[in-house]
């Protein structure tokens, strides 16, 4: 069998769920079958120190399962590769922690290929997302890697490039995802010391990488810079000349957090959101890849259309400004038997306004949108 460190997939296990892999110990004895529940990972952590392996060969490519799913299953693997990341990032990075977080992130890469525009609603669409405060950060980490390795595809980049945005999205904040989850409710302005933790995390969240055995200079350089902007402005080092992957990282992570709600502020909505983000970007190459690609009325937001009716933007259109909708009430406000797709580049069904989630009065699940605005053949 071609066995891997336990270590390596600590993130796949969780306290009282089914075991996804058989555990063997160091001369390929079975220890725990397949389906096995741990009451507490502390049971899973005393097996990692005894250096119990496991055969990732049982999990099979999610890659391939990905490209085979049903549109409307997509948004279950979506949910299952949040959780995943959430539960990767947590942890203190160790061992060969490339290998094992580009072995999660596969999924994700997998799912933005498939349907970009679901990779899109995904990220627009926090305003309406559940799973409390503790996981803003990993989904933040999630959105922020998806809206760079959307953006890196137009910029032309090839996958070492992309795949170095990818790395460096999902490990930016893990020197303070802790701080990060406490801010989204934190009703009191930052305390000086809060400010200290954030203005250091850039080379904190380096050395972390830096201490689990990553080597890329490129990855690490881009953790370090993601809140540097050229000319020497940013933090916390200043450099004139800031790190490519760096800038893109910028621009996505700035974005995506314009789209998350706070307790002390709404979310934006999509469009003045890419209205200021193109702003304060002046015009760089990274910002306007970034705006291009999500577009004007990206997937995920809510929108009113010049019919009366309200719906959520499924797909992009032909343009920036054509998107497919598929609408849940009529001009009085009556919820429709059924979502009802619409072609907003038809005159009458022009969008006229983006309206905040709440005034969706969504009664159906996003599976169901899905069938009604179907991926383009």
């Amino acid at each position: 069998m071609d066995f891997e460190p336990l270590s390596l997939h600590r993130e796949r296990f969780a306290p009282d769920q089914p075991t996804p892999l058989s555990i063997y110990d160091t001369g390929g004895r079975l220890l725990l079958a397949k389906g096995h529940r741990f009451d507490q990972l502390g049971q899973l952590d005393k097996l990692i120190d005894r250096d119990a392996r496991v055969d990732p060969r049982e999990l099979g490519d999610p890659s391939d399962d990905i490209a085979r799913a049903r549109a409307d299953q997509l948004p279950a693997y979506w949910d299952a590769q949040v959780n995943a990341m959430a539960r990767l990032l947590r942890t203190t990075p160790a061992g060969d922690f490339t290998h094992t977080l580009d072995r999660a992130s596969r999924p994700l890469l997998a799912l933005i290929e498939r349907d970009p525009d679901l990779a899109i609603l995904q990220t627009v669409r926090t305003e309406a997302e559940q799973g409390g405060t503790s996981s803003y950060a990993s989904r933040h980490a999630v959105h922020t890697a998806t809206a760079a390795c959307l953006a890196a595809t137009r910029l032309g980049w090839g996958l070492a490039q992309k795949q170095c945005a990818v790395r460096a999205a999902l490990t930016m904040n893990l020197a303070m995802a802790d701080l990060q989850n406490r801010l989204v409710t934190q009703v009191s302005p930052v305390t000086p010391l809060q400010r200290a933790e954030i203005h250091s995390h850039p080379e904190r969240s380096a050395a972390l990488l830096e201490m689990a055995g990553v080597t890329d200079r490129d990855w690490l350089d881009a953790v370090r810079q993601h809140h540097e902007e050229d000319g020497g402005t940013g933090y916390p080092c200043r450099p004139a000349k800031v790190h490519e992957v760096a800038q893109l990282l910028h621009s996505a992570d700035t974005f995506t957090a314009k789209l998350s709600p706070r307790l002390r502020r709404a979310p934006l909505l999509a469009d003045a959101a890419a209205r200021l983000q193109f702003q304060a970007g002046r015009g760089d190459v990274m910002t306007a890849a970034l705006i291009k690609e999500f577009g004007l009325y990206p997937p995920g937001c809510a929108v009113r259309l010049k019919s009366g009716e309200v719906g959520l933007v499924m797909r992009r259109g032909d343009t920036a400004s054509t998107p497919r909708v598929a609408v849940l009430s009529d001009r009085s406000g009556q919820g429709l038997p059924e979502p009802a797709q619409r072609d907003t580049a038809r005159a009458e069904f022009g969008i006229a306004a983006v309206i905040p989630w709440a005034g969706l009065k969504l009664r159906v699940g996003l599976e169901k949108l899905m069938q009604a605005v179907p991926e383009p053949h």
